[in-house]
């Protein structure tokens, strides 16, 4: 993959070019700020786009909403959000663009694994969603409708589905049967008013309605 990262931390931005070359990828854009990340990708085809949050100059919002822009653009790039922050403003519509295809949002402290972490940049940047359960939580909690529809077991399978995890997947995380899970994954489709189907990505895309709230 051609990567483009935005950090504005040197020594962090510098450790994920290490990651991604350990693993056979190249970063062609290293960007400091959120103005410079938009000149690299204008001037470098990237397969992704890994940014923060917040970065110069406020430090609040920089980083997620030129990942908003990058989406909606005549050349829409998949984006992945890494940061310690769940910018609730934009992520939702971040998660929302382009039919949640190519986009993910995780978290620095919850990323465990390098591995995985690479995996899911690459699923991203080849057309799925991952979203770390934790960013569905949060943006749940501030809806009032149809969130209230869902239980807590719910709600928790809604935030696996996120990460684009099976069935069996989901089960084995939460020690219950995959019987189990598709009966709470069958509830949850129907209590957001969304048809069952058999599609990996319907799945993310009820995650996404139901973040539209």
């Amino acid at each position: 993959m051609r990567v483009a990262i935005a950090e504005d931390g040197a020594l962090l931005r510098g450790g994920l070019v290490e990651v991604l070359a350990r693993f056979g990828h190249r970063v062609v854009v290293s960007a400091g700020d959120a103005a410079e990340l938009l000149a690299g990708v204008a001037a470098e085809p990237v397969d992704v786009v890994v940014t923060d949050v917040r970065m110069p100059p406020t430090f609040t919002d920089e980083g997620i909403r030129a990942a908003v822009a990058l989406r909606s653009g005549p050349d829409p790039v998949p984006v992945v959000v890494l940061s310690q922050y769940v910018e609730r403003t934009y992520a939702a519509e971040l998660l929302d663009s382009r039919g949640g295809v190519g986009v993910g949002y995780l978290l620095k402290d919850r990323v465990g694994d390098v591995a995985e972490f690479v995996d899911a940049v690459a699923r991203v940047a080849g057309g799925g969603t991952v979203i770390d359960p934790d960013v569905v939580r949060q943006l749940v909690h501030q809806r009032s409708t149809p969130l209230r529809r869902l239980t807590p077991r719910e709600v928790e399978v809604l935030g696996l589905m996120a990460e684009g995890r099976s069935n069996s997947a989901i089960a084995r995380h939460l020690v219950v049967t995959d019987a189990a899970v598709a009966k709470h994954i069958a509830n949850i489709l129907a209590k957001l008013d969304l048809p069952p189907d058999g599609d990996d990505h319907r799945r993310v895309l009820a995650v996404l309605a139901y973040l539209r709230g």
